[in-house]
């Protein structure tokens, strides 16, 4: 179990530090960020629950094919999962006094996904085997990261705009910090379920094209922090 546990969440640790150490203005709370993590773990129950009631929905729809695999992966999967997170992210980071750069709201969001992952991956290991570990923690656990870490941008502006009375943008913001990472979730999940060869080349360049777009968005992100 032990190895079980090092296999699936050395790669939020690895992930979650480089996040950590860009916040270079003021670095968060560690009871937040552990409390903000714990919740992203959480969040995978009320995620399973959705999921199981929109495949229910799927089934009654008729859909099949390429169109059903869309549906399952932008609509239930991706939706659901992103859905919790986000609620988790606000519900532990909106009130905190310590919420007061706009580069703090990509460390929440990614330390909220980073839970979310690390619990997923402890199951996806222990039904899979060790043999899947090295392709998560390259490819699932980044994955999920980068929607936070969108998420997370998205989400601090929102409270800029709260703060600085922009309620429209703050709305607009509140949305984009969903879409974006349901888009991402959907995608990957999408190609990564198509059965045909092609998909799977898809998916390797899509999982590296995020990688080179998240590393430069976190620097320029934690570049241009300002305080809220």
């Amino acid at each position: 179990m032990r190895i079980v546990l090092i296999a699936a969440l050395l790669p939020c640790v690895v992930v979650g530090y480089y996040i950590f150490k860009k916040d270079s203005v003021e670095s968060e709370p560690s009871g937040l960020l552990l409390k903000l993590f714990f919740l992203g773990c959480l969040s995978t129950i009320p995620a399973i629950a959705l999921e199981s009631v929109g495949m229910r929905i799927l089934a009654g729809t008729g859909l099949t094919g390429t169109a059903l695999i869309l549906a399952e992966n932008f609509l239930v999967v991706g939706l659901a999962e992103e859905l919790c997170k986000r609620f988790m992210l606000h519900l532990g980071s909106w009130k905190d006094p310590a919420f007061n750069y706009l580069f703090d709201g990509v460390v929440y969001g990614v330390f909220v996904a980073l839970g979310f992952a690390g619990l997923e991956n402890i199951g996806y290991i222990m039904g899979f085997g060790l043999e899947v570990a090295p392709i998560r923690g390259l490819a699932a656990i980044p994955l999920h990261a980068i929607c936070g870490m969108f998420m997370g941008h998205f989400y601090g502006l929102e409270k800029a705009y709260t703060r600085y009375g922009y309620p429209s943008k703050a709305r607009s913001s509140a949305f984009m910090s969903l879409l974006i990472p349901v888009l991402i979730h959907g995608f990957y999940d999408f190609a990564a379920s198509m059965e045909e060869d092609v998909y799977f080349y898809v998916w390797i360049g899509f999982v590296i094209v995020m990688d080179i777009i998240a590393v430069t968005m976190v620097k320029k992100y934690a570049q241009n922090d300002q305080a809220l």
